[in-house]
């Protein structure tokens, strides 16, 4: 853990303040942009709490995601050693991403709470029920893209390519009830739909959104993570022989 403190956000400009900056900033952007054009956002009275409950889920799954699936790209060197295993690398890389995003979410709820008003109150249960359903749905996308951008370079491109809308499906900008069928039904299958659904059904004791599955979400999230972990036990050896 020791080196991936020092090798991922410690050698930029700034270290961890960034992790802390780009949801700040993006939560900023929308709250200025929106607040514009609507005298409210689509639950209570506060821009940048009602975006915080979107951004933040997805910038969870984007951070953690990515770094389990580069594990063996900057991992290669340590895992030349017969003692250290895949496991130990994501692990490492697991740990230190659930702590930084800790801190994020803290500190970013924490000056929204502080600075501005909410009219509102936090159920913190079901906030961190959301936020572990994230972290599982993360590390197991993370986990068994581990395995496919290393076995299978063009797998990084496409992958890219495929996540892009993510920003616009995982209701960020909106709530999915007032999503019109049958798109309403399309979007209800991505698992961050869920993620944003729980916690803003934290952030709001007035909402009580009837379509977040728990269940669904942490299959997503358990699935590819079993099978990228059968998959890296049975090839990790002839991966970093290439």
């Amino acid at each position: 853990m020791l080196r991936e403190m020092s090798t991922t956000n410690g050698q930029s400009p700034g270290g961890y303040l960034w992790a802390i900056l780009e949801p700040a900033a993006g939560i900023a952007f929308l709250t200025a942009i929106f607040s514009l054009g609507f005298r409210a956002p689509p639950l209570g009275t506060n821009f940048a709490y009602f975006y915080a409950g979107g951004i933040l889920p997805l910038l969870t799954f984007n951070d953690v995601s990515s770094k389990l699936s580069q594990t063996f790209k900057f991992s290669r060197g340590l895992l030349e050693y017969p003692r250290v295993t895949f496991a130990d690398a994501l692990l490492a890389r697991l740990f230190l991403a659930t702590l930084t995003q800790i801190m994020v979410y803290y500190v970013v709820l924490s000056t929204i709470l502080l600075f501005t008003e909410t009219h509102t109150s936090m159920d913190f249960g079901i906030v961190i029920e959301a936020f572990g359903l994230v972290m599982v749905f993360s590390t197991g996308v993370g986990i068994l893209n581990g395995f496919l951008m290393t076995a299978f370079p063009l797998w990084q491109t496409i992958w890219t390519v495929a996540t892009r809308p993510l920003m616009l499906v995982s209701c960020i900008f909106f709530l999915l009830e007032s999503v019109p069928q049958p798109y309403q039904g399309y979007l209800w299958y991505n698992p961050l739909s869920h993620v944003t659904g729980m916690m803003r059904d934290g952030f709001y004791p007035f909402y009580n959104p009837t379509y977040p599955s728990a269940l669904y979400v942490f299959i997503c999230g358990a699935l590819p993570g079993l099978v990228g972990l059968l998959l890296l036990r049975r090839y990790h050896r002839e991966m970093l022989d290439r």
